[in-house]
């Protein structure tokens, strides 16, 4: 995303906003100089004090939602994989075989589609986990990180912030051997060892602090303990400290990677990532699923966000993430859309309260607003912005207006917004989305990609042969 882009100095007029510390507030007065909030003025009387030229925002508005988990060109996988039972490893062969026809050109074209998508649900930033790095049987691009720039790209032109969290993956699965060779579509994965993956994301040509444009970052990850050797993943995680950049790794979704790493390392994932030094606060593990109380109370000791799928999880089967536990222990929960299952950060948030519903069988985990700050601060820190989703002075200027008259929200008591907005709305409601001070949704239309539900067929038919 270039970094030349000068936005002009904005005012909003918000019927109602989430302001930190404060709650709701009515008649917000907001206003940016570039790509970061300047001022925040609540219970402004709008006829009397809104500058010429303010935008009139109705509704509820918040800060932008951080995606902090995604799998774009999973997309082209939603209603496929829902034609006949399977399983987790029946989705993954499926989801191979979509890999296997991707090149640079398609990836743009299909993650464009995808990215636009989620600045239409209200994502500002994207957390891209990426390991579709080569062409077909392992051999580079003239480009190495051709699949990566295309990802960049595509979120440039939607709109959306990124961080692309290159992924090192080298072993095609684990047993009680030791881990696999890759395999078939894999090869594509893989950088042969650490070093050279390493070497690889260095050719990006992030600045010291892992940045390649004011919009775009770059953040390491290891894929999984299935994926990554343990004596590969200390290269990865001495490349994160380099450029103090996000650390990203799948970790315990599935009862059988627990079973496979205690099988090979004698040890559970989360104590093998804590042995490698892999958990950190800078470090995010995905799912956390199936952990158990010595899991959580390493991962609570090195303050690692912990980073749920909901959607993705039901419907993979994966299981209920303990979230309440996770959250007890002290680990910042995000949210993230995963294999795209939907794209909707409201449906994420009220899963995650949900499933301990399901779980606990009672009510009443998390409020409102803990779930809005999963979807939001703590989401865009786990993805290297921490000085993002907020409404607040030199925050950057995002913003999401949810309606509160649709079908799904209408009616709902005075003091009630954001319990509406978290329990009852979905990426429907979204009316406006400003990102970085650019207005890229105007009344439910994207105003960069003004086609999104045809770019989005288009480019899973071709994704899909």
């Amino acid at each position: 995303m270039s970094g030349t882009l000068q936005t002009p100095p904005r005012q909003w007029l918000a019927d109602l906003a989430w302001l930190p510390g404060q709650g709701a507030r009515r008649d917000v007065l907001i206003e940016a100089d570039g790509d970061r909030f300047t001022s925040v003025t609540p219970g402004v009387t709008p006829a009397a004090h809104a500058p010429a030229g303010t935008t009139r925002l109705r509704g509820l508005t918040l800060p932008g939602f951080a995606n902090a988990h995604s799998h774009a060109f999973h997309r082209a996988l939603r209603s496929t994989t829902q034609a006949d039972r399977g399983t987790f490893w029946t989705w993954r062969e499926r989801m191979y075989d979509v890999a296997a026809r991707l090149d640079p050109d398609s990836y743009h074209r299909l993650a464009r589609a995808v990215f636009a998508e989620m600045a239409l649900a209200g994502v500002s930033c994207v957390g891209e986990f990426h390991y579709l790095h080569h062409q077909p049987g392992g051999r580079p691009y003239a480009d190495p990180n051709a699949m990566g720039r295309a990802l960049i790209q595509a979120a440039a032109e939607a709109g959306l912030r990124i961080t692309l969290l290159d992924a090192c993956y080298l072993a095609g699965g684990l047993t009680e051997d030791g881990p696999l060779p890759l395999a078939g579509t894999q090869l594509r994965f893989g950088d042969g060892d650490a070093k050279r993956w390493a070497a690889r994301v260095t050719d990006l040509g992030c600045d010291p602090h892992g940045m390649l444009s004011p919009h775009a970052q770059v953040g390491a990850a290891i894929h999984s303990v299935r994926a990554v050797p343990r004596g590969q993943m200390h290269p990865v995680v001495a490349w994160a400290h380099r450029f103090g950049a996000p650390l990203h790794a799948h970790m315990s979704e599935q009862r059988a990677e627990n079973e496979a790493c205690r099988a090979a390392y004698g040890m559970s994932p989360a104590r093998l990532l804590y042995a490698e030094d892999v958990l950190g606060p800078r470090t995010t593990v995905v799912h956390a699923t199936h952990v158990d109380d010595d899991d959580l109370a390493l991962l609570a000791g090195c303050q690692t966000f912990a980073c749920l799928c909901p959607t993705t999880e039901r419907d993979l089967g994966d299981g209920l993430a303990p979230a309440q536990a996770l959250a007890a222990a002290g680990c910042p929960l995000t949210l993230g859309s995963d294999s795209q299952a939907v794209v909707d950060l409201l449906e994420e948030a009220r899963g995650v309260e949900y499933a301990e519903r399901l779980a606990r069988r009672a009510r009443g985990h998390f409020t409102a607003e803990a779930l809005l700050r999963a979807a939001t601060t703590a989401g865009h820190a786990s993805l290297g912005w921490p000085d993002a989703g907020e409404i607040a002075p030199g925050a950057w200027a995002d913003l999401v207006t949810v309606s509160l008259d649709s079908v799904r929200t209408a009616g709902a008591a005075e003091g009630l917004a954001l319990e509406a907005a978290v329990f009852a709305a979905t990426a429907a409601d979204v009316t406006n989305v400003v990102i970085s001070g650019r207005d890229v949704v105007r009344d439910g239309t994207h105003l960069l990609v003004p086609d999104v539900p045809g770019e989005l067929s288009r480019s899973i038919h071709a994704a899909l042969g």
